[in-house]
């Protein structure tokens, strides 16, 4: 009860501040600034949380400061686009953290991902993709985004000819870009497709269609729509493709993750994994998120711990095949 008491006047009167590795108006965003509305209630000593953005590089830039800079003292969370473990295992200079030592506290939901495209292309199914002499140009804000990493997988894996054009602020300039057809395609998550504008009116009046999933199975909205599993069937993709499909997409099961910095103290950690979770039931921070259209399905600190090991532990000819995805 000691170490309990103490950890409460630990965080009584101080503020937690949670780092975005987005731009304001992404859907990360969204979610943190929800998640710092309500999760202070339910930390022992009731702490602000203040959001703050820190855009860049797929977020890669939060998440190296997360590593670096911030105290590992319970008082810095941060929120990171998952996939920047692509970077590491490719060897990318620019990481500067082991994505297996981050302090995982939870996920406020997993994602599969779907692909858009635009109607009035020749592109109506991916194997219209695979066909063409010249393939569409999807968009991306970085590398190991899933804007970059799906149609760089779909190439890989089954053959398609996507090319991506990197360097969009975020999800905002990536729809605008499409429909002034600077662009042809996007892949995003699953959840966002179904979040609201444009979408909707997209697919109320047809300007895009989706041409491809990755969940375990069809959702019932995408019933028409193929997954990559079974396109990898029709296809016969090799084993190790198979393995390199299972890397990549391992990051829409981290979803949207807040992690602490190495080094923390465990009870400090017990106490922000415990009350995430508590956070994750909270019938008032459940009537604000589907008041936003965003979606819930959590995933433990542990869990991610686990998935992220993993993930990053990969034999040489797994991990041959990421840098050749990771190149641009």
């Amino acid at each position: 009860a000691n170490s309990v008491f103490a950890q409460q006047l630990f965080y009584q009167g101080k503020t937690i501040t949670l780092i975005t590795g987005t731009t304001a108006g992404s859907q990360y965003d969204a979610h943190a600034r929800l998640i710092a509305q309500h999760w202070g209630r339910h930390i022992p000593g009731n702490p602000g949380v203040i959001v703050q953005n820190m855009p860049g590089a797929g977020s890669l830039i939060s998440a190296n400061h997360l590593y670096n800079v911030a105290k590992p003292d319970g008082l810095t969370v941060t929120s990171i686009i998952p996939g920047i473990y692509f970077s590491q295992l490719a060897g990318s200079k620019e990481v500067q953290f082991d994505y297996a030592k981050f302090n995982w506290i939870g996920s406020i939901d997993r994602s599969d991902n779907v692909m858009y495209m635009r109607s009035d292309t020749p592109f109506k199914t991916i194997h219209d993709v695979r066909r063409a002499a010249q393939g569409p140009k999807c968009t991306a804000t970085g590398i190991g985004t899933v804007g970059h990493s799906m149609p760089k997988l779909l190439n890989e894996v089954i053959g398609t000819k996507f090319e991506i054009i990197l360097g969009y602020p975020g999800g905002p300039e990536m729809d605008l870009a499409v429909e002034k057809n600077e662009a042809q395609c996007r892949a995003f998550t699953h959840a966002a497709w179904f979040s609201g504008e444009p979408y909707r009116t997209w697919q109320k009046n047809g300007f895009v269609h989706v041409l491809v999933q990755t969940g375990k199975k069809r959702d019932e909205r995408l019933a028409q729509v193929p997954t990559l599993n079974e396109l990898m069937d029709e296809f016969k993709t090799d084993d190790v493709s198979r393995r390199l499909a299972t890397v990549v997409l391992a990051s829409g099961e981290l979803g949207r993750p807040y992690l602490a910095p190495p080094g923390i103290p465990g009870e400090r950690l017990r106490i922000l994994r415990q009350s995430f979770m508590k956070l994750m039931v909270d019938p008032a921070f459940l009537i604000d998120v589907k008041k936003r259209n965003l979606e819930v399905d959590p995933s433990t600190g542990e869990e991610l711990e686990k998935l992220a090991k993993e993930v990053v532990a990969q034999p040489p000819e797994v991990i041959e095949r990421v840098k050749k995805l990771m190149g641009k």
